[in-house]
């Protein structure tokens, strides 16, 4: 691939790796906040301390915050300026963070091939419509692991209705044209999983159906995981449209076509992108993801695994200089790729 360099870039700059994992349709994954309304028992939190744990041990508590609105622009910026398109906002609830609305009301067109997408509970959608119908983003994904106040107590550990949730959906639905679902299969939601999907496809909304990851933080209850045999059975009953992806990063996916609308499946059994990092790594038999995103947090890091916050890189210091900021995200890149972490 031809490498394009920023303007405040050195010539020296390697942006191969970078502008590669750009074209296999990686990800910038930025987590406003790792505080949340709710206490989901799988929450990984995207490798910070996640809000169950945080309940039971007040002592365990998540990084503190270092960026500001300015900073978050700034990084994201950078990041699509060296060619990367799809940057996802998380949390945590990215809703509940202070700096959510200058954020995502700050940001730049996407562009013809970039996204920008919110990941949320849904719970303060409907709250936050005033201004976030006026963002420019692309899509809006509402994690939907429960449809009963029995299921979501059960699974986020909250006294919040699921009607509050159902109603964030359609509240989304009057903004944003794309509105997604997801839903992590587990024990809980077993005999809801076919509810979720009936409602999706009521209102003609794709919804991925998900494998649990397991991580440190979610080990205790790692046998409330179900696979997605059951699920992609009954897909099956409904559809001969199928076909699976293996493309790019990320895990791969079975995605079925019912009417025009994609259900998708993703599941440990249909492939990863492990790159040289990942050869001699001590947790690679507990990776299902390899290298798919970028994970930026509050306090100034940047994360290639969700497996190994010893690889993440510490970039707070660089916000005044975006050249340098750029070249230390491609060289982290590059480093990572090449096993030379």
């Amino acid at each position: 691939m031809p490498t394009t360099l920023l303007p405040f870039a050195e010539p020296s700059t390697d942006w191969t790796a970078f502008h590669n994992f750009a074209a296999l349709g990686g990800q910038g994954r930025i987590s406003l906040t790792p505080r949340c309304n709710v206490a989901c028992w799988f929450c990984h939190n995207e490798a910070d301390v996640p809000p169950p744990l945080t309940r039971v041990d007040r002592t365990q508590q998540p990084r503190v915050r270092h960026y500001g609105a300015a900073e978050f622009l700034t990084l994201i910026n950078v990041m699509m300026d060296a060619g990367l398109k799809r940057i996802f906002f998380t949390g945590g609830e990215p809703l509940t963070s202070p700096l959510a609305r200058e954020v995502l009301t700050g940001l730049r067109p996407s562009g013809p091939d970039g996204s920008y997408t919110l990941i949320t509970n849904g719970t303060r959608v409907r709250t936050h419509q005033s201004w976030l119908g006026k963002t420019p983003l692309d899509k809006i994904k509402v994690s939907l692991h429960y449809f009963s106040d029995e299921s979501f107590k059960a699974i986020a550990g909250t006294r919040i209705g699921i009607d509050c949730v159902l109603d964030g959906i359609e509240a989304a639905r009057e903004m944003f044209e794309h509105v997604e679902l997801n839903c992590l299969l587990q024990k809980e939601n077993a005999h809801e999983v076919r509810d979720i999907l009936t409602f999706a496809l009521d209102r003609r909304m794709p919804v991925q159906f998900i494998e649990l990851v397991g991580t440190d933080f979610n080990e205790s209850r790692a046998k409330s995981a179900v696979p997605a045999d059951n699920i992609i059975s009954h897909l099956r009953t409904l559809t001969s449209r199928e076909r699976i992806e293996i493309v790019g990063v990320g895990q791969g996916r079975r995605i079925f076509d019912i009417d025009g609308v994609d259900v998708e499946v993703i599941h440990r059994n249909l492939g990863r992108h492990h790159v040289g990092q990942c050869g001699t790594c001590p947790v690679r038999p507990k990776c299902v993801e390899g290298f798919w995103a970028l994970r930026a947090d509050h306090a100034g890091g940047l994360q290639p695994c969700l497996l190994r916050d010893d690889l993440r890189l510490d970039i707070k210091h660089l916000m005044d200089d975006p050249g340098r900021l750029a070249e230390a995200i491609a060289g982290h890149v590059t480093a990572f790729t090449e096993g030379t972490l």
